[in-house]
């Protein structure tokens, strides 16, 4: 593995969806989830960073080192008993658990080391084969549209039949927001890399790629064209930062072109940042 990170970052990224549903709510008939008093459209951080953990797996094969502990359909009591069986500690029977001190972290920094989702967003690992809790280094808030949504609920039908015998076709519903441009912001602290996950120079590096390409291997009908349009860092030049997360935030503008018509491309919005308002100790990199 590569040189632990040295510095504290955070970083914004906007994401678009256009005639689709970005993150629906199962609670409400999976239609896509909003903020009740103002309207405007979310998107969870588990759905983001189930994203991230996809593209991963994708891109890394389930290799040594990134290893994904949060797998969809994967038990996560089986990389739990792996890591009991490749460390040679005893397999705890029912409730039991490491008694030593040092085998609980022995056991911790190996789940840490093998699997990229543990390293970067943190993990608990108690209850059978436990292997303690971490907090992860990078934090993802929710998304939110930069305007209120206005999602639309269309009816669609089948042309043919589940089952022999059945004579009128099937009718349904699907969930989409014509257009919405998204915001998310994310923390990613060197501190806790240093004391508990060893999250790493490869591994931010890699964090960046799975953002930028979150979407580009998670095409389904129902989600519509989504797209990562902007990834903006803030590079700290120490490990505890040089100034306030929201102060970085705040020199990013998104503004709308023509107020008259609503937005249905990310060319209808102009984006900003106030470099003159970035500290000459934080380094703002763009890679989108």
């Amino acid at each position: 593995m590569s040189e632990v990170i040295k510095n504290r970052y955070e970083f914004v990224v906007l994401f678009d969806v256009e005639n689709g549903n970005p993150n629906g709510d199962p609670d409400a008939g999976n239609m896509p989830r909003i903020d009740a008093e103002t309207n405007y459209g979310l998107v969870t951080d588990v759905c983001i960073k189930r994203k991230i953990r996809n593209y991963v797996e994708v891109k890394k094969n389930d290799c040594q080192k990134f290893k994904i502990y949060v797998k969809e359909g994967v038990p996560l009591d089986v990389n739990r008993k792996w890591a009991y069986e490749e460390t040679g500690i005893k397999v705890p029977s029912g409730t039991d658990e490491p008694k030593e001190k040092e085998e609980y972290k022995r056991i911790t920094k190996f789940m840490c080391d093998n699997f990229f989702d543990i390293r970067t967003f943190g993990a608990v690992m108690s209850l059978k084969y436990n292997c303690g809790q971490v907090r992860g280094p990078v934090q993802i808030n929710f998304a939110r549209s930069i305007e209120p949504i206005v999602p639309s609920e269309l009816t669609i039908t089948s042309c043919t039949f589940a089952n022999e015998g059945e004579s009128s076709s099937k009718m349904g519903r699907k969930h989409i927001v014509p257009y919405a441009l998204y915001k998310t912001e994310g923390y990613i602290s060197a501190n806790i890399a240093k004391k508990t996950t060893g999250f790493s120079e490869e591994d931010v590096e890699l964090l960046w790629e799975a953002i930028i390409n979150m979407f580009e291997h998670d095409h389904a009908a129902a989600r519509g064209k989504m797209a990562v349009r902007k990834l903006i860092i803030f590079k700290h030049d120490s490990e505890l930062g040089n100034v306030q997360s929201h102060k970085l935030f705040d020199t990013i503008t998104i503004r709308r072109n023509d107020e008259s018509k609503p937005a249905r491309a990310f060319s209808d919005y102009t984006i900003s940042v106030s470099k003159e308002a970035i500290p000459p100790s934080v380094t703002l990199i763009e890679k989108l």
